[in-house]
């Protein structure tokens, strides 16, 4: 083959070669354009575009008067693509540092994650922290906003509003009972990653986020204050190992306090003591001792059997029942339903429960309340012990007429009382505005509520308990000492002292319930103990609503201060 004519086969044959992978390229052109364009469109986008989680914003617990108890904050969480970041170690290493985590403990957390796309580093941290995580240009490593719940009140209100957890999901308190009204929900958004796999762009928005609905409870936030103050005062001066005050409105059963000792600041996670979180007012019965006998009187003059002039005789001072001497401070010889009460004769109350019926004794108990949930909607709400009248026994119908036998929370106890404050109707127990409140109920016959309000107001003015008087209102109450219960039974030095009782009495607006458990000062009893906390309690309570005095000295002129009295 001559020269020129090979020059012309190898032109040809580079030509074909060139046409050849020409029309190859051509058609894998089409190929990708036509075929497999939606699939190229996906991976590239998939490598590109994220689709992330938009948080959405918690609706706030307020109290009665729109005073915030607890806001959601927006706060910066760190991520990362454990793939991408195991890539560089270190850059892993530099930000391990930053956050304040071990080196080795997160490469072992990555690795475990390694086939996800997404791991929270560390939740919650500070502006100034997240800067800095940026800045180190870490791959794969990204911040996301979050929200983080804030207690403006604290450890005051923590018993009442409860917690939530890192997601900012209800845990607790009406955190948990109102989580699906508080709850937003989050929505969705696609954001452009830049080589690191850092968001850098936001494409669409895909869902908005819904926020969650605000709350307003019943709380006042000030009588709150007061409340928790004097109790945790109280709880201190008596070295005791507990407490719990409540506040109502006598005629809305409105929860305008919850106090409770110990309590816990809900704004320290790390040092929460699941001992301090129970909610003793609402989740922990106890055992009522002679704040009962109001209740077992009302049995007795609703019987038609007994008048408030009817004679008891408690002499000698004691009484045998079975196996059991019921005994009294002193002899107090024979008395009228009315100084039982003023003087608190365990020997009175037993005999006139004997001589009634067991089911019209239980059925004032129940009545009132006792052996069943108050209705408050509060999670984990205790329904108390009230046990089915056929099942008593003498000795347990004797012990019932004074308090024990039968176990209430101190929110119940308050409730009762209520119902003898607002002629004999039983309120509903609300502590959120929002929820619906079914009517009062009849629980005591109008009569009978206004003797017994008149009996504990001679207990307050010359009976047990004096110390729970408030200057310049009448006061009606009933004071409570109770010997705690053991492995072996009844203790011999343990107690709970408790106080009960409502102002003004001339026409009740509060109802004050506190108990303070195992003080262990110079006194134990109700009268000495918890009264003067009932006492202080109620000055304030009455003061920060401007209810007027009903006892001040003939002529005296009180001026308006504020708000009057609805």
């Amino acid at each position: 083959m001559s020269d020129g004519a090979g020059m012309r086969w190898r032109h040809r044959l580079a030509l074909a070669v060139v046409a050849v992978a020409g029309g190859v390229l051509a058609a894998r052109a089409v190929e990708l354009e036509v075929f497999e364009r939606d699939f190229l469109v996906r991976e590239g986008e998939a490598r590109h575009l994220r689709t992330v989680t938009v948080a959405a914003h918690r609706g706030m617990i307020l109290d009665r008067n729109g005073e915030p108890l607890a806001v959601s904050t927006p706060v910066p969480s760190v991520w990362a693509e454990p793939a991408a970041l195991l890539a560089d170690e270190a850059a892993m290493v530099r930000v391990a540092r930053t956050l304040g985590l071990d080196a080795r403990r997160l490469r072992r957390e990555l690795d475990a994650r390694r086939g996800r796309e997404f791991h929270y580093l560390r939740r919650h941290v500070t502006p100034e922290t997240a800067e800095r995580v940026l800045a180190l240009g870490a791959p794969g490593v990204g911040i996301r906003r979050e929200y983080r719940r804030y207690y403006p009140a604290g450890e005051v209100a923590a018993h009442v509003v409860g917690v939530t957890d890192v997601d900012d999901v209800g845990q607790e308190g009406i955190e948990l009972a109102y989580d699906g009204w508080l709850r937003g929900r989050p929505g969705a958004k696609r954001v452009v990653r830049d080589r690191l796999g850092r968001p850098v762009a936001d494409v669409e928005l895909v869902r908005p986020p819904q926020p969650g609905r605000d709350l307003h409870l019943t709380l006042d936030r000030r009588i709150q204050y007061l409340a928790y103050r004097e109790l945790k005062a109280a709880v201190q001066a008596e070295r005791a190992a507990a407490g719990a005050a409540v506040v109502l409105d006598a005629r809305s059963g409105e929860v305008l306090a919850l106090a409770v000792q110990p309590s816990y600041n809900p704004n320290n996670r790390a040092a929460w003591d699941p001992a301090r979180r129970r909610n003793r007012a609402l989740t922990d019965p106890i055992e009522p001792g002679s704040t009962i006998k109001p209740f077992t009187l009302a049995a007795a003059l609703e019987s038609g059997r007994f008048r408030a002039t009817s004679v008891i005789d408690t002499s000698p001072g004691r009484l045998r029942v079975g196996d059991l001497t019921v005994h009294d401070l002193r002899d107090y010889g024979a008395i009228d339903l009315a100084t039982v009460l003023i003087q608190s004769s365990n020997v009175g109350a037993a005999a006139v429960a004997l001589a009634l019926p067991a089911e019209r004794l239980w059925a004032v108990f129940d009545r009132v309340g006792f052996g069943r949930p108050t209705g408050s909607g509060f999670p984990g709400e205790a329904a108390g012990t009230l046990r089915d009248w056929r099942t008593w026994r003498e000795v347990e119908q004797a012990t019932l007429g004074y308090g024990y036998g039968l176990a209430v929370t101190p929110l119940q106890l308050a409730r009762a009382y209520a119902a003898i404050a607002a002629g004999g109707m039983l309120p509903p127990v609300r502590l959120v505005q929002e929820a619906e409140a079914p009517p009062p109920a009849r629980a005591l016959p109008y009569r009978v509520a206004l003797e017994l309000r008149s009996m504990l107001e001679g207990v307050v003015a010359r009976g047990t308990g004096r110390r729970a008087a408030v200057p310049g209102y009448r006061v009606a109450g009933k004071t409570g000492t109770v010997r705690k219960v053991g492995p072996g039974g009844y203790l011999e030095d343990r107690y709970r002292a408790l106080f009960v009782g409502m102002a003004p009495a001339s026409r009740p607006r509060l109802v004050v319930a506190v108990m303070i458990d195992d003080p262990r000062g110079e006194s134990y009893y109700g009268g000495e103990v918890a009264a003067p906390v009932f006492a202080r309690i109620m000055a304030g309570a009455l003061r920060l609503l401007d209810v007027p005095p009903d006892a001040l000295p003939a002529g005296t002129q009180v001026a308006a201060l504020g708000r009057s009295e609805p």
